[in-house]
């Protein structure tokens, strides 16, 4: 009697019988209408995100059990935040914030994944990403949160394990999220325009040199890159060079008078 199995990546909630399911499981002989479902119903608080799956088939019964792997810790802190990415400048700019609950509900769904020995340790796991993903918990930077966890601030919460928010709750975060993206936004778009006035106040100039006076202009090196590729720069001023580098076409010598 042997087993054979079925591994796949799928969107939460949303396995179906196509590809790649359905044509791995059909030669299974097993009922593929019924592995679907059990996925989806197993899969439903991954949402939005990619989950590894295995289904492992009784080769005599065609009796099925499914393990459902957990997304990437990143995946379900960006998930609960409410937000597509992290920031770019995790120790400087905040995207979201997180409650207690909600790390504690991270971490228990990576329990078995995560290194910690007690749920107290796993959840200080979960915090450290956020901490790199520019996500603040309970209102401060994630490397604070982690001070406080280890002061046992939380301690009820996390012997509780408790992970429900109430609505009034979720919808404080909402308006906080919200607003920390419009932040976020009005800083970006006035960054921009001053790096901009500075690129055209010197164009012509060597990229160093414009690089150099943004630089002056606490202009962050994401804005300058991509407002000023290195690849265009690099390419304009090789240009530039071989143009100063060109020889001259000798003029014509007029014929002297005999």
């Amino acid at each position: 009697m042997g087993t054979q199995t079925v591994e796949s990546l799928i969107e939460g909630g949303k396995a179906t019988a196509a590809p790649p399911l359905g044509p791995a499981l059909g030669p299974l002989g097993v009922n593929i209408g019924e592995v679907v479902a059990e996925i989806n119903n197993k899969t439903q608080a991954f949402k939005g995100m990619q989950v590894p799956v295995k289904v492992e088939v009784n080769d005599e019964t065609k009796a099925f059990s499914i393990s459902v792997g957990t997304p990437p810790a990143s995946a379900l802190i960006k998930k609960e935040a409410g937000v597509d990415k992290g920031s770019g400048r995790a120790q400087e700019e905040f995207v979201a914030d997180l409650v207690i609950e909600q790390i504690i509900k991270i971490a228990k769904m990576k329990e078995t994944a995560l290194l910690g020995k007690d749920m107290k340790n796993k959840v200080k796991e979960i915090v450290g990403t956020c901490n790199s993903m520019g996500i603040k918990v309970e209102g401060v930077k994630a490397s604070e949160a982690i001070k406080l966890i280890e002061e046992g601030k939380f301690d009820k919460e996390i012997t509780a394990e408790k992970t429900e928010l109430s609505e009034e709750e979720k919808k404080k975060l909402e308006e906080e999220r919200k607003a920390l993206q419009a932040e976020l936004a009005e800083k970006h778009a006035e960054e921009d325009a001053k790096a901009k006035e500075i690129i055209g106040s010197m164009e012509g100039k060597e990229r160093s040199a414009i690089v150099a006076k943004l630089h002056e202009a606490e202009i962050h090196d994401d804005t300058i890159n991509r407002l000023l590729p290195v690849e265009t720069a690099e390419v304009a001023e090789a240009a530039e060079g071989e143009a100063k580098e060109a020889p001259k076409e000798a003029e014509p010598k007029e014929d002297s008078e005999s």
